[in-house]
């Protein structure tokens, strides 16, 4: 963590086993298989993050043997999930040896989502072989491995994703005792005498070894874990700790606590909080945790009595504590006959999870009993498991269900043999994030029982029990569960997927080995316009560190189709926008069967969600962020599209806060960031744009005429006059003197503005929260930090000027002795000078009357400055990059924004910390996104079957850190009634002929619509206001839009689309659907 603050300190010691070699293995890796072992404290500690000081939960730190720390991680690689684990997190991870037994389908998912996170190691245990029936669940084999044991078949493309990562494998009989060798066990085929029989050793080893039971059968699934007696979760939800800016505290009992009333407070009753920087009432600055005893949207109530404490003057935080949470498991025997409160997924099926409960336990029954699994179609296997069910649900007295639901388990029966590769993905997500928790302390593990079925993915007619006969193919397990016709639906699919970032390597996977697209009249197309960067590997699996600087798309297809060679798949890297739609034509949308959204932008998903809505084409949609999962189903003519409901858009900080009254980190880093690309892209690029046209930047600045190209001017001719750098001393002098502008002079300024006893024009203090009043900032060599920001910035300077870097810019005495040459004028505040206040001010620039003087009077100094400029020169402009830590991009910035914080004493962060928040980088992790695809291809099915109702579907929402999922049937489209006549925003209407304005309006006025306007995109055709425009009504509409509207008709488009407002008879508007008018 950033900021330590060790008032509080709570201690839970947990030790990890060291890995012995008791057990012959096959090891793949040459990496040393020693084990850390961690000895743990729970830290109550400041985390100086964000809003001032935030507190949170140190994890305990894992040494290295011999007391080393353990610092080796590589922040390119795991950039975006150290965004969501931090540090401590990850280095428990890195020393964390797990045993996965069972590598079908399930086995491998989990197997992936470990070793990308990055896990020591990961023992592979399966004593089976590989059968074709496997093929449809597991992108790790292929027909080549039929016969050979699933462990030793799985080694080499698991290896691939992560060579840090040991991987081993065990093919004979796993005994218990071989379990002590590891931090969490997880079997995903075993039978339950055996499951009790390890999870007993487990539950009472010392420590406790954490034991995960899950099963994927068919569209069923079940998750049970058991991380022992005592486990403490040191962060429940991975949430930074809320935070409130003080406004005022009463002296009373229990004492009131206002908060400035610019953002909602996220307290919750029984909360305890810290307070900081309180100026009058410092008693309540001594680090003690208090305790919420009432929470509003702006004040809360303490359970303390301030009245003899001083008098609130001003200032203050208020920060929740994160408070360890202890856990108590019940192993296995006990929680079979006393489950407890069962994790539900949908509302719809609360008695769900009591019937599967009982069905997992009547499948294991009647595995032991009959020697083998259930066939797909035998009613009399169907039978004898109902049978088994009922007895065990016999014997559970008060506890029994009351309807056993046969239909239910025939289903569950027939597909018990087989494991899907959606559900697999899903459940591999789950239980991935279940290690990570047993292995971390990070995020509330799942207690215990989880239970997960998809019935309704299932075709919309009944099946004839010959569809379930398996025909010799990879599809077989598919095809025990959903038939031979859908199996054929799924190979003739023409499907688009949009993105082959994250969440696109998992849907070509999830396809591939579904099927889709992968017969004689399939096609799937992908496009992606990116390329690959190292940061992509730890989430992209399909991705290897020699494809870096390769186009996404073409990688992820090459990947894909030799997961199913039998895949039709065509790459593209074109983006999907107006820009392109030469290239996905009206031809392509129209022969498309489904879309699937991989993206990572709104307006992008907006974009495509239009097109649908146009052709009428399913969209799925899904995203992720950190833990946190949703997804979407867009059908044609059941559900609302995407569009139709819009997060509020994030909140922005008022610009004169970010550039004179920042009061959080995050304030800072905007600035900085700003900064950066004002100094060392923006100014080189408008200076290019300068030299390479004198006489055309001058005319567009004098056309232009305002503040903004003043300004534009005035940094032009800072950089090629008074600031011009020939020399590396010469970079060094600019940086030096910026830090004294940045930190020193314009802190002087503002504080001979508004003194700190300053007052608003209405009496109250100026400096009020949450206003930080500031301190200038003295330079010091022998502050590393001041020097660390000399070198960042020369080094940038001496790029954008072509100047060679030399080595002693990196010798810190050396860099001083430069520093020290540099003359720094002494600076006096100027009265006068205005700084904005005004939080709705969009713009710092000050706009004058007489600013076209001024831009000439630049442009006769730029002119004459040209002329003694060495001919061809020319500026670099740097474009900010975050994922290079040799750039020196972060560097600047984190000095920048750090700088800044210490004249505001806000607490500083560190460059990791500062990359996440500057670079905007999206918390990502590969659990989450494969869950958030597995759920939305039990959805594909439901799509690609056809015969679906809108409460057959689902969207979900879930957060694996809680965990949480919420899955509901999707939003119903908004139908408009008008005489006999309905239409939704899934319709258009068609208009063939290449009618006139005058037919058109007549169409419509058959219909009882009596149009008043017509447009085309943003240009108005006719409107009956304007008399001239009836002059146009015998015109074809066509004709209009390429007069009026300058429309240029592409050669591939035989139509053009209008907006007409419409009334009916009585004057009421009335929406209808946008009209495509036929010309070709």
């Amino acid at each position: 963590m950033f900021g330590m603050d060790d008032d509080s300190i709570s201690t839970n010691n947990t030790n990890d086993t060291a890995l012995t070699p008791s057990i012959k293995k096959d090891h793949i890796s040459t990496l040393d298989s020693s084990d850390l072992t961690a000895n743990s404290k729970a830290l109550t500690v400041v985390d100086n993050i964000s809003n001032y000081s935030t507190t949170s939960v140190i994890e305990p730190s894992v040494m290295a043997p011999g007391g080393a720390n353990l610092n080796d991680i590589d922040e390119d690689l795991h950039s975006r999930q150290l965004a969501v684990y931090g540090r401590e997190t990850m280095r428990r991870l890195f020393a964390s040896n797990i045993l996965i037994s069972g590598m079908q389908g399930l086995g491998a998912e989990i197997a992936k989502n470990l070793i990308l996170a990055g896990v020591k190691s990961v023992t592979l245990h399966d004593e089976g072989v590989v059968e074709m029936w496997d093929l449809s669940s597991s992108f790790v084999f292929s027909e080549n491995d039929v016969g050979k044991n699933r462990a030793l078949a799985s080694v080499q493309k698991l290896q691939e994703l992560n060579n840090a990562v040991v991987i081993s494998t065990l093919t004979t009989n796993l005994t218990k005792e071989q379990l002590s060798d590891f931090q969490a066990v997880v079997f995903t085929d075993i039978t339950l005498k055996k499951a009790l029989e390890y999870n007993d050793y487990c539950h009472n080893h010392q420590p406790p070894i954490s034991f995960i039971k899950t099963e994927v059968r068919g569209l069923f699934g079940t998750v049970f874990c058991d991380f022992g007696p005592e486990f403490t979760v040191f962060d429940v939800d991975g949430e930074e700790p809320h935070t409130g800016i003080i406004a005022s505290i009463s002296n009373d009992n229990p004492a009131l606590v206002s908060c400035v009333d610019d953002e909602r407070l996220e307290f919750q009753d029984g909360d305890l909080v810290l307070f900081s920087e309180i100026q009058g009432m410092t008693e309540l600055n001594d680090g003690k945790p208090r305790k919420i005893r009432s929470a509003r949207p702006y004040s809360l109530t303490l359970e303390e009595d301030t009245t003899n404490f001083g008098t609130y003057v001003k200032g203050g935080i208020v920060t929740q504590v994160k408070q360890p949470k202890v856990l108590n498991f019940k192993p296995l025997k006990d929680a079979l006959k006393d489950p407890g409160d069962f994790l539900l997924s949908d509302f719809s099926k609360f008695d769900r999870p009591p019937l599967l409960h009982i069905a997992f336990q009547a499948l294991d029954g009647f595995i032991c009993e009959v020697g083998r699994f259930p066939v797909a179609g035998s009613e009399e296997d169907a039978r004898k498991l109902t049978s088994i069910a009922a007895n065990i649900n016999e014997c559970l007295g008060e506890g029994k269900v009351e309807d056993i639901n046969p239909k239910l388990l025939r289903h569950f029966t027939f597909g018990a043999r087989a494991v899907l590769n959606p559900m697999a993905a899903m459940f591999g997500g789950i239980v991935g994030q279940e290690v990570v928790k047993a292995c971390s302390g990070k995020f509330h593990p799942l207690f215990q029982f989880f239970y997960f079925d998809s019935v309704e993915s299932l075709p919309a007619e009944p099946l004839e029990l010959s569809d379930f006969k398996p025909l010799n193919s990879r599809y077989d397990a598919q095809i025990s569960v959903f038939g031979s016709k859908l199996q054929k639906k799924l190979e003739d699919a023409n499907v688009f997927i949009v993105g082959s970032g994250a969440l696109g390597c998992e849907f070509l996977k999830n396809v591939a080995l579904m099927g889709v697209s992968c017969g004689s009249q399939g096609k799937l197309t992908i496009t992606d316009d990116d390329v690959i960067e190292k940061s992509n590997l730890s989430r992209q699996f399909l991705f290897r560190d020699w494809n870096i600087g390769q186009a996404k798309s073409t990688v992820a297809a090459s990947a894909a189709a030799s997961i199913n060679p039998q895949l039709k798949i065509k790459a593209l890297q074109n983006r999907v926008g107006p820009e392109t739609e030469s290239v996905f034509n009206d031809d392509f949308w129209e022969n498309l069967t489904v879309l699937i959204n991989a993206l990572d932008n709104v307006n992008a998903r907006l974009y495509v969600d239009q097109r649908c809505l146009y052709f009428q084409k399913p969209l799925l949609e899904s995203g992720t962020l950190g833990a946190k999962c949703n997804t979407q189903m867009v059908i044609p003519h059941l559900t609302e599209n995407y569009g139709a409901s819009r997060d509020p858009p994030e909140k922005q900080a008022p610009m004169c806060t970010v550039h004179s009254f920042p009061h959080n980190i995050d304030h800072c880093l905007t600035w900085a960031r700003s900064e950066f690309e004002g100094l060392l892209e923006k100014t080189p690029a408008e200076v290019n744009a300068f030299l390479s046209n004198p006489s055309e930047y001058a005319t567009s600045m004098r056309n232009a005429g305002d503040a903004q190209a003043k300004d534009n001017l005035e940094r032009i001719l800072e950089c090629l006059e008074r600031e011009k750098c020939e020399t590396f001393q010469d970079c060094v002098t600019w940086a030096r003197l910026r830090f004294e502008d940045y930190f020193d002079n314009r802190v002087k300024q503002l504080t001979f503005t508004f003194p700190e006893d300053a007052a608003t024009s209405t009496g109250a203090p100026f400096w009020s929260a949450p206003k930080r009043f500031p301190r200038p900032l003295q330079f010091s060599a022998a502050d590393a930090s001041h020097l660390n920001f000399i070198m960042a910035a020369s080094i940038l300077r001496a790029e954008t000027f072509g100047i060679p870097i030399p080595d002693w810019v990196k010798n810190p005495k050396l860099l001083a002795e430069a520093v020290e040459k540099v003359m720094v004028p002494d600076f006096q505040p100027k009265e006068g000078v205005k700084i904005e206040t005004d939080e709705r001010a969009t713009s710092m620039s000050t706009a004058s009357t007489d600013d076209a003087a001024v831009i000439s009077d630049l442009l006769f100094k730029l002119e004459r400055c040209r002329s003694n400029l060495p001919p061809g020169l020319r500026m670099k402009s740097i474009q900010f990059e975050k994922d290079d830590d040799t750039n020196y991009h972060m560097d600047l910035i984190t000095g920048l924004a750090n700088m800044r914080a210490r004249n505001y004493s806000i607490p500083e962060v560190d460059k990791l910390k500062a990359k996440f928040i500057a670079g905007r980088i999206i918390p990502a992790i590969a659990t989450s996104t494969a869950m958030a695809t597995g759920l939305v291809c039990l959805e594909l099915y439901k799509v690609l079957d056809g015969g679906h109702k809108v409460e057959d579907y689902r969207n979900t929402f879930a957060n694996l850190a809680l965990p949480l999922f919420s899955m509901a049937e999707p939003v119903q489209h908004k139908v408009i009634k008008h005489r006999d006549m309905s239409w939704t925003v899934w319709d258009r209407w068609i208009l063939r002929g290449n009618p006139t304005l005058r037919e058109l309006i007549q169409w419509l006025k058959d219909k009882g619509l009596n149009a008043y306007s017509i447009s085309y995109g943003s240009c108005l055709l006719f409107n009956s206001m304007f008399p001239r425009h009836r002059e146009r009504l015998d015109k074809k509409v066509v004709d209009v839009a390429r007069e009026i509207a300058r429309a240029e008709l592409p050669p591939y488009r035989s139509h053009l689309d209008v907006v007409v407002a419409c009334e009916d008879d009585d004057d009421n508007d009335i929406d209808v659907p946008q009209i495509s008018i036929y010309y070709g």
